[in-house]
């Protein structure tokens, strides 16, 4: 054996040193071919697959020998005849050129799909002799048609792509084929899986199933375009409960693993990326355990094959909606040849005659559920002849390469199809949706239901028509296949802790915030003038608060102020009624009557404080209380002094009243009052109160207040009149004790004794009261300290006046019991 290899190799060496071309190996046949003044080639599996064999390295190899008769394969090759008969008998496109064409079977072999390629684009399979003609030349065809599957394409285009010679696949679907890095002269007239991977996301995400599982073939074609479609679904929110991938002759264990995790997944919808072979297994297998149930989503190499609806026996695949290249019909031409029975004697002999027809025959070559398919066969040997025309219609100048032709044709065919490749070598994106639905005989008519165009804008790609989906189990209800149900409105997506994007809690939103789509991830915090309402899906206005008219509280101290109003008019009336009696001039009446004035004006700066607040109502509201109360104040302070120096008058030698007569009297009221006048006016000046809008006292209420402007100017105010009241007290307090029967001081000690209790009180009532109770807080202090100095002062006087009218004199006014001197 050593010495015989030595031999061949010297025997090869010497070979090469000869100036001719050997082809080494077995020549390759056409199955198919015709001659013609240029060569087309092409490829396909007539043949699905080849019988197993061991070689034993002891002898050459056998030939390959291939099985499994595959229709589908002689019906593309069809196509291919077809379109190049009616081109060899068109008057516009290469007249007087006539193409033929060498057709070869590869049996799905990638190896023969090598073999084949080498012996289009050498030539001279038949010679087994040395050739005189020089070992480089063109190549022997123009072009290649084919091949159908993706990976069997990868090699073809990666063996033929460094001689340019363009290879056309009308099927081959895998986007990795658009790197014309790797694979520069490859082109296609189906679309790339690129375009319909992320069709089919965006299928699945229009009809809401964000849970979906996949399958795809563990080939080129399927984990490529499972990629794509993974990526897009991430960009749509589609999550995928499981992504697992087989090929058909996987052993069964591998299988029945995919069958258990298809039974205990929770996802309804199924995206599956696989070739009708796969399809066909994987049906098989699962009508093992009638999984049925399950919504299917397919890829185009299935979808539309009807020898695949014939075996879903147990219709497992009822309601499928997928995609399918849009194409137009021409099969009527295609296939006008049928058959008839023979009257001649030979029996019943079957032959063609031309004139037959064919169309009530059902057989997988008459087949026409791939006629998209053929079409693209149809077009892609266009292409080739119109680059062809355009190159013989060149002048020298002009670019002779086919390829570079091929790439920048535009063209229609008859049947109004647009054929052109963009850089990529792939065609414009265009599908139709199907779906599968069974008719009443249980044949699975394919319906389309809408269409897809890849070209447009994202939002205006898929456009669905107005026909009956027929989904699974026969029903016309969009199935369901979410991981969770859709947060409303009013609720936020929190997410399962270790699990994918969709699955997620809902958690309602909190109060001051909302969502106000589904399934909102975050929750929107409302203005702060605004407030969610009970559903959270809105924000509302908030409650404005203040003390108005309209309510019971508000109406209570309006009431009081009124009648505390009425009853000081009241009091001042029978004053001046009974103004020459000695209990109303015991104590300057003037005095008296200026007081009974100032607290009906103490009453009513109560109203001012109720309603809405306005940059007015806040500036007189402070100031007329600060003002009346200061002027009601001097008054009594006023009284208390007249009371103190009308003692001191009595003792002998005394001349005390004419320091403090009524001119006095009414200067000092004046001066107190106008200290306050001048506290306030600087207060307004600096920094007057005004309306505010208090959003933080309360969440879901505005607190329409008057804000202090200057805090300082307030407490000046109140100050300004404790101070007063304090001193008021004091003389009041020293006066108590004065030998009078009816002693003045008595009655003004206890009302400045209320006066003060209620504002000591009224000022941590004041601070701790939220939002409209802190201004019934002040009113109600107002309105209590006025009836304590009206009561106080004011009553007993009335009482004696009207019941006790024997009282009301002079004499009486005096006393008996004269002062006692030390």
């Amino acid at each position: 054996k050593i010495d015989n290899s030595y031999l061949f190799l010297m025997v090869s060496f010497s070979q090469t040193e000869e100036p001719v071309c050997r082809q080494r190996g077995d020549p390759e046949s056409p199955q198919i071919s015709k001659d013609g003044d240029i060569l087309l080639g092409g490829i396909f599996s007539f043949h699905s697959s080849w019988k197993d064999r061991q070689d034993t390295f002891t002898h050459k190899p056998l030939p390959l020998e291939c099985t499994s008769l595959n229709f589908r394969e002689f019906q593309f090759a069809q196509a291919m005849l077809f379109a190049i008969g009616e081109i060899n008998n068109s008057t516009d496109l290469l007249p007087g050129i006539s193409l033929g064409y060498k057709m070869y079977d590869t049996c799905g072999s990638i190896a023969r799909s090598v073999r084949v390629a080498l012996a289009l684009a050498n030539g001279h399979e038949t010679e087994s002799a040395p050739s005189d003609e020089p070992c480089t030349r063109p190549a022997q065809v123009l072009a290649i048609m084919g091949e159908t599957s993706s990976s069997l394409c990868m090699a073809i285009a990666t063996v033929i792509g460094p001689f340019h010679i363009p290879m056309i696949s009308h099927f081959a679907t895998c986007a990795c084929l658009s790197d014309k890095t790797k694979y520069p002269s490859f082109l296609r007239t189906i679309p790339s899986d690129y375009y319909q991977s992320r069709a089919l996301a965006q299928l699945v995400r229009h009809f809401g199933w964000t849970w979906v599982g996949a399958i795809r073939t563990n080939d080129d074609y399927g984990n490529n375009g499972m990629a794509t479609f993974t990526e897009t679904a991430q960009q749509l929110d589609i999550c995928l409960e499981y992504s697992v991938a087989f090929f058909r002759t996987d052993p069964p264990k591998k299988i029945q693993k995919i069958i258990d995790i298809i039974r205990t997944s929770s996802s309804k919808v199924i995206v599956a990326f696989l070739s009708h072979m796969d399809m066909d297994v994987l049906i098989h297998e699962l009508s093992k355990y009638n999984l049925t149930g399950y919504q299917w989503v397919g890829s185009e190499s299935w979808i539309f094959d009807s020898q695949t609806a014939e075996r879903d026996i147990h219709h497992i695949l009822d309601g499928a909606i997928g995609l399918n290249e849009i194409f137009t019909e021409f099969w009527e031409t295609l296939f006008s040849c049928t058959f008839k029975r023979s009257t001649s004697s030979a029996g019943n002999q079957k032959e063609c005659t031309g004139h037959e027809d064919v169309t009530g025959v059902r057989n997988s070559f008459t087949d026409m559920s791939l006629m998209p398919i053929f079409n693209n066969v149809y077009k892609g040997v266009y292409a080739v002849a119109h680059a062809l025309h355009s190159i013989l219609g060149c002048n020298e100048t002009c670019n002779n390469k086919i390829l570079q032709h091929i790439k920048t044709i535009q063209f229609k065919t008859k049947e109004g199809d647009e054929v052109y490749f963009n850089e990529y070598g792939d065609p414009a994106a265009k599908y139709e949706i199907i779906n599968w639905q069974p008719t009443g005989n249980g044949v699975i008519e394919f319906v389309t239901v809408g269409l897809h165009d890849s070209s447009l804008p994202a939002d205006r790609q898929l456009n669905l028509h107005n026909k009956s989906f027929i989904w699974v189990h026969n029903s016309k209800q969009v199935p369901v296949s979410v991981c969770s149900e859709k947060c409303p409105p009013g609720t936020r997506k929190v997410l399962q802790k270790g699990k994918p994007v969709c699955c997620y809690d809902c958690i309602r939103c909190a109060e001051g915030e909302i969502s106000n789509v589904t399934d909102s991830i975050t929750c929107i915090r409302c203005h702060p003038e605004f407030w969610s309402n009970d559903r959270r899906d809105a924000c509302v206005k908030k409650e404005a608060e203040f003390l108005s008219y309209e309510e019971i509280m508000g109406a209570l101290l309006s009431a009081a102020a009124l009648f505390g109003a009425c009853m000081t008019v009241v009091v001042a009336f029978i004053f001046f009624k009974y103004r020459k009696t000695p209990i109303v001039r015991a104590n300057n009446s003037e005095l008296s009557f200026l007081l009974l004035f100032s607290l009906t004006l103490c009453f009513l700066c109560s109203l001012t404080f109720i309603g809405r607040p306005s940059e007015w109502s806040c500036m007189l509201r402070h100031t007329a209380f600060g003002i009346t109360f200061v002027l009601c104040i001097s008054c009594v302070l006023g009284k208390t002094i007249v009371v103190l120096m009308a003692f001191r008058a009595t003792l002998p030698g005394s001349n005390v009243m004419k320091w403090f007569g009524t001119t006095q009297q009414r200067l000092s009221v004046v001066a107190f009052t106008l200290i306050q006048v001048l506290i306030c006016i600087v207060w307004l000046t600096v920094s007057p109160p005004f309306p505010l809008k208090n959003l933080k006292e309360f969440k879901d209420k505005i607190i329409l207040e008057c804000a202090l402007g200057s805090a300082v100017g307030f407490w000046a105010v109140l100050g300004y009149i404790g101070l007063l009241a304090m001193l008021c007290f004091l003389l009041a307090f020293l006066a108590r004790k004065l030998p009078d029967n009816f002693n003045e001081a008595k009655f003004i000690t206890f009302s400045m004794l209320i006066f003060c209790a209620v504002w000591i009180t009224f000022i941590p009532a004041y601070v701790s009261s939220p939002g409209k109770f802190s201004v019934a807080v002040e009113i109600f202090a107002i309105l209590a300290s006025t009836f304590g100095l009206l009561i106080c002062i004011f009553i007993p006087k009335c009482y004696i006046i009207l019941l006790k009218p024997e009282k009301n004199t002079k004499k009486n006014m005096m006393g008996k019991v004269a002062p006692k001197y030390v």
